[in-house]
């Protein structure tokens, strides 16, 4: 090796030079640092879901940097259109997974969570469109309707509410984010493979990141 050193001695060496390299999977942040205009509305931090309970302890918006930094500019490019992001749930984690898991166990809705879900990941995102006064816009269905009417493709909803639904699929789509079929809420950004699984708890990813 060069300049003779152990290999045990290398590795020291290069830990010790790269002390403040990051290692693993980029971090979670928080999406309200990042782009504070958006409206959170998240709704497994209250009991308006469809589990009728909390099942967060806070209400928080966690993805992966590069993917919180992708969804700031869409909500950017929708604000230039005359609409607020309005966000449902981001980071999910995996123990929260297992319990929606328990009451719909059916991959069209709930990942399974022995796979895992893009939630999991911190690279999926549940959203939908507000106005300029925060206030919801009109979509085919409200947030976790399990009927054929939240299919993306569903072709029976009011012309306003397939303009909003159709909006945010061409935004969110030009920022590298993919629609799931049957909720027209979710959306996984592109490379969400590339993340593994976490069960961090919301209290553990720091506020000011």
């Amino acid at each position: 090796m060069p300049g003779g050193l152990r290999p045990a001695a290398a590795l020291l060496l290069a830990a010790a030079l790269c002390s403040g390299c990051r290692s693993g999977p980029e971090p979670l942040v928080d999406f309200a640092r990042v782009h504070p205009r958006a409206v959170l509305d998240i709704r497994y931090a209250t009991p308006d879901n469809f589990t009728h309970r909390q099942v967060y302890g806070q209400a928080r918006c966690a993805l992966r940097r590069s993917v919180a930094e992708r969804l700031s500019d869409a909500a950017s490019e929708l604000e230039g259109l005359g609409y607020l992001l309005k966000v449902f749930d981001c980071y999910r984690p995996l123990s929260v997974q297992k319990a929606f898991w328990a009451l719909v166990p059916d991959e069209r809705y709930v990942a399974d969570p022995a796979k895992g879900s893009r939630h999991n990941r911190g690279a999926a995102v549940d959203v939908s469109l507000a106005d300029v006064a925060g206030r919801e816009l009109e979509m085919p269905t409200g947030y976790d309707d399990f009927s054929e009417r939240a299919r993306r493709d569903w072709a029976g909803a009011s012309p306003a509410a397939a303009a909003h639904r159709a909006a945010l699929e061409r935004v969110m789509s030009r920022h590298g984010f993919v629609g799931f079929p049957s909720e027209w809420w979710h959306f996984d950004a592109q490379g969400w493979e590339r993340y593994p699984v976490e069960d961090v708890p919301f209290a553990d990813i720091p506020a000011g990141s």
